[in-house]
């Protein structure tokens, strides 16, 4: 192990026993709960992980500060340092004894899949906080983060509409790619478009250089990456880089799409080499709404003066908060109890209201599309009108109006909106 791996590591591993040490001292008369966080604060995709772990921290907080609350979260934090297999491990060791029944964890699809038969086997209750690929349902998961029409397809009708319908794929090479680019695929098909080329990246390689020489061969209308982590902040820096010297490439003249780029990976990127790029999300820091201005604050005030908040923690903060009001409704941590309980939460969080639909577990959230600027924020492009139900496996999308029919209205985006 190289030594910035070693101290990335180590830095994981003071994170964690920090936290562990101030979440011992509890309010007297009050019920403790425990509720696992296990988020990568180590590892390629480590800002993200940080990210989910602080809004979710966060949100712990602001329920034991709560009197409303006759009970408070003891959360047990675990660093999975970006390895699947240990994902299955510690939350395997957080439910053997049967004490704790609800885990917030995981960014990526891959450490998703590992944990949900260990979630499965104890009959507890995952909240996964991540956009996500879809064509997926377990009564053991509540999906916190974007379903693919909240998040590809308004940023296809977008792209295609915009830019033109040839189209370059990137992605690191595990499902959230793979499934991206399918629907990917049978969008721009449908419109008469051309994917064309499809390539797959090893999570956390930055060796992408010969990837930069075919887009510059093959001049795409944009590129859509679903590269995730060093490998992505990589790209965006090699891309940037190669449009200063090739004026015929470049996000202002080939843009780079994304369903996952943040504000906190811009700071990562670097501001030379993170500006003019599109992202689709249902969180910008952004946006203008008094929720938002208050949980940056809040953000900031427990984080430090110069955090960027993010879709990430946004949907961890949520989740943690829907949580402690659903305990309070049923008054139990049983996960049945928990899922009825939910049917009556809303949250008026930083980006809307915010619930979860009981037909699927998934969220209703508002999508958004957003460009990159220097100072490592988005400029908001558009914003859908209403929450928008969640279609997990796109059973009302019509892929060749994709494109034809982007308008500034949900409904005119195949996205199924609140009455």
């Amino acid at each position: 192990m190289s030594n910035s791996a070693l101290a990335a590591r180590a830095a994981g591993a003071l994170f964690v026993a920090s936290l562990a040490k101030a979440r011992t001292v509890m309010s007297v008369g009050r019920t403790s709960i425990p509720i696992g966080v296990v988020f990568s604060v180590t590892g390629s995709y480590r800002t993200v992980g940080q990210e989910m772990a602080n809004g979710a921290l966060l949100a712990v907080s602001e329920i034991n500060d709560d009197p409303s609350f006759d009970f408070e979260f003891q959360p047990i934090i675990r660093d999975p340092g970006g390895a699947s297999d240990d994902y299955r491990i510690h939350c395997e060791e957080i439910l053997r004894d049967r004490t704790v029944r609800h885990i917030i964890g995981c960014y990526t699809s891959s450490s998703r899949k590992e944990v949900i038969p260990v979630i499965e086997k104890f009959d507890a209750l995952l909240w996964y906080p991540s956009h996500y690929e879809g064509f997926e349902s377990s009564r053991n998961v509540i999906y916190m983060g974007a379903s693919p029409n909240q998040h590809i397809v308004p940023l296809l009708g977008y792209m295609l509409r915009q830019f033109g319908r040839r189209v370059y794929c990137l992605g690191s090479n595990y499902i959230w790619a793979w499934e991206n680019n399918r629907i990917l695929r049978g969008i721009v098909q449908a419109v008469g478009g051309e994917v064309l080329e499809e390539k797959y990246h090893p999570v956390g390689s930055t060796d992408i250089g010969h990837f930069i020489s075919e887009i510059v061969a093959l001049r795409p209308s944009f590129i859509f990456n679903t590269l995730i982590g060093d490998s992505s902040y990589a790209f965006y820096r090699a891309y940037t880089e190669a449009g200063i010297s090739n004026l015929a490439i470049g996000p202002k003249r080939i843009p780079v799409a994304s369903c996952s780029l943040s504000e906190p990976e811009l700071i990562s990127i670097g501001s030379e080499f993170a500006t003019d790029h599109i992202a689709s999300s249902v969180y910008f820091q952004s946006i203008d709404r008094k929720q938002n201005q208050g949980f940056v604050e809040r953000y900031r005030r427990r984080f430090g003066a110069s955090k960027v908040t993010s879709a990430d923690a946004e949907a961890s903060y949520i989740a943690v908060i829907l949580l402690a009001r659903a305990i309070r409704e049923c008054e139990s941590t049983e996960i049945e109890a928990v899922k009825s309980a939910l049917r009556g939460c809303r949250v008026e969080a930083p980006q809307g209201c915010v619930w979860v639909d009981p037909d699927n577990n998934h969220s209703y959230l508002t999508p958004a599309l957003g460009r990159s600027r220097s100072d490592g924020q988005f400029q908001i492009l558009w914003t859908a009108d209403a929450p928008v139900k969640p279609d997990p496996y796109l059973v009302w999308l019509d892929p060749s109006a994709v494109a034809s029919s982007f308008t500034n209205t949900a409904d005119h985006m195949h996205l199924k909106v609140v009455p």
